[in-house]
């Protein structure tokens, strides 16, 4: 008996390393973020109790009875001074849930609440749920908007063939969460829909995804943009394209909102992920854009190529050569916490400010949508840049 609670305290010791391992930023940057060196969550960050059976008669072996895959794609919310990430948790059994981690600097130490999130069942059971977005809304409350995925049942005998639509709940302490009917599009099938911090005309705002199928996007795709009069039994019955696919450019398979975006002084911003095809397979980068503030579904603003790709250990994983976010944080400092995901596995973060965005955002050239044109472009910066070093001489 001595043995195997002299076991179980090794296996926590290991686990609290973990937890407390201090975390720095990456050596080099862009200018625009720096990368931090360690992933601040990975499946070895669940709880051993989520794991593990401690009973010795029941698990004399202390062995691992409900494996964790992957932690990955969360959202994220700026609570009483605490970083908090809303993360996909995807157990040995390819079900993924929610659980709360919270951090008290945001770049480490990143703890799992006790238990994950209890999510109530509409009328129709989710089969899986993932991609949580969070949103402090004016009205009150804080919104989880999710992907909930059933079997599709127009196809009964492909067990491949699925549905995805946006779940919602609502709750105001992150613990007790009222879930209300799913969103109600009529373009099909729906993923990455993210509620809008402010009500407009009046209404709630959200950024859609509109598909044609589970995966592909068909006809359909880009960021759409709708209004609802309510959330409880939310419809949306006109939906427009924000940000749309763009032939030979990194969004040119697929593109979606991440997070809820930023208000700043000149705009919206917007972190959103796009999806080209490789000989590789599926490639996901994230970019921003920015909106005007007083119609957040015009584009002001649309800085070419992507703003984070996957790098080094990033490319590889379950779903390989994948960067996908869904949650950033503003604190007091006008600090930003970009919190992303790298090939379906693990959770990493990226920090800039505010103010080093918006400078991206404005002063980024667009995507000339040719070559000649991006040719024509950086040679206007590099013969400016001649002049400055001619004149450092």
């Amino acid at each position: 008996m001595s043995d195997f609670y002299n076991s179980v305290k090794v296996l926590l010791a290991e686990h609290e390393a973990l937890l407390t391992r201090k975390n720095a930023p990456a050596p080099s940057g862009n200018g625009v973020y720096r990368r931090w060196q360690h992933p601040i969550l990975t499946a070895a960050h669940a709880p051993v109790s989520w794991r593990y059976d401690l009973n010795p008669s029941t698990n004399p072996y202390l062995m691992e009875r409900q494996g964790v895959n992957a932690t990955f794609n969360a959202g994220a919310l700026y609570w009483h001074g605490r970083y908090i990430l809303a993360v996909r948790v995807e157990g040995d059994d390819r079900k993924s849930f929610f659980a709360i981690a919270e951090s008290p600097n945001g770049v480490d130490n990143f703890r799992f609440w006790d238990y994950p999130i209890t999510l109530p069942q509409t009328d129709r059971p989710d089969t899986n749920v993932y991609d949580m977005r969070l949103t402090r809304h004016e009205d009150g409350y804080i919104y989880g908007l999710f992907c909930t995925e059933r079997k599709d049942l127009s196809q009964p005998d492909d067990l491949s063939a699925a549905e995805a639509q946006c779940g919602i709940a609502r709750t105001t302490d992150l613990v007790n969460w009222e879930r209300l009917p799913d969103l109600i599009t009529y373009s099909g099938q729906q993923r990455n829909v993210v509620l809008h911090p402010e009500f407009v005309e009046g209404k709630y705002a959200l950024y859609t995804r509109p598909q044609d199928g589970f995966i592909s996007v068909g006809k359909g795709g880009g960021i759409g943009w709708g209004l609802s009069e309510s959330m409880d039994g939310a419809e949306i019955k006109e939906e427009v394209i924000v940000d749309g696919k763009e032939y030979h450019t990194i969004k040119e398979v697929k593109n979606g909102q991440g997070p809820a975006p930023i208000r700043t002084d000149h705009g919206w911003l917007h972190l959103a992920h796009g999806v080209r095809n490789t000989a590789a397979g599926l490639r996901y980068v994230l970019y921003l854009f920015m909106t005007e503030l007083e119609r957040p579904w015009v584009v002001s603003h649309r800085p070419g190529g992507h703003f984070i790709a996957p790098q080094g250990d990033e490319r590889v994983g379950d779903v390989s050569n994948v960067i996908f976010a869904n949650g950033w944080i503003v604190n007091e400092n006008n600090e930003v916490f970009i919190y992303y995901a790298s090939s379906d596995t693990r959770m990493h973060v990226a920090t800039s400010s505010v103010g080093r965005l918006v400078d991206y955002v404005l002063h980024t050239p667009e995507d000339g949508l040719r070559s000649d044109r991006s040719v024509a472009t950086r040679n206007e910066l590099i013969a400016a840049n001649l002049e400055v070093l001619e004149g450092m001489r």
